[in-house]
């Protein structure tokens, strides 16, 4: 049996179909600069998450539990605080695998959205600036990509 050790971040955060209520950071619109990232991903380092991955300005990406291989299970109102992460290109950071990334069309907006080990990837809406994870452990769903999720992967 595997222990999980998670750091809990008081924080609240939305579930799959649920309105996003007593937030008090503003929504974060996505920026073209970051949706289409020129360069490769970041890794950064915090030391409440570790190492964990970024896209090209420092913004955090994250992973949802709830999600399986291929499939995201973030869908409606859980998009306005979680929106999905888009590479759109085939750079991956040192130390990653490219075949560890991949790209699913999702079926409720046709959008694409990368993977990280067949599992969706998400920007928060209340990371405002770049390093900030204030997602992390969010609704204890919401982490971080960094080896969680390849624990994560192993155990299903």
């Amino acid at each position: 049996m595997k222990k999980w050790i998670v750091a809990v971040v008081l924080l609240s955060g939305c579930m799959a179909d649920e309105a996003p209520e007593n937030m008090s950071a503003p929504i974060n619109e996505p920026r073209e600069a970051v949706q289409n990232p020129s360069e490769p991903l970041r890794v950064m380092r915090k030391e409440e998450t570790g190492q964990y991955l970024a896209d090209s300005a420092g913004m955090t990406l994250y992973y949802y539990r709830n999600d399986k291989k291929g499939v995201s299970a973030c869908t409606n109102h859980c998009l306005e605080e979680w929106p999905p992460f888009y590479l759109g290109s085939s750079d991956v950071p040192e130390g990653f695998s490219k075949s560890d990334f991949g790209v699913i069309t999702r079926p409720d907006t046709g959008e694409k959205q990368s993977t990280y080990k067949g599992y969706p990837l998400y920007y928060f809406s209340r990371d405002q600036v770049a390093g900030q994870t204030n997602g992390y452990s969010a609704d204890n769903e919401w982490y971080t990509v960094n080896n969680a999720i390849e624990r994560m992967a192993q155990a299903k």
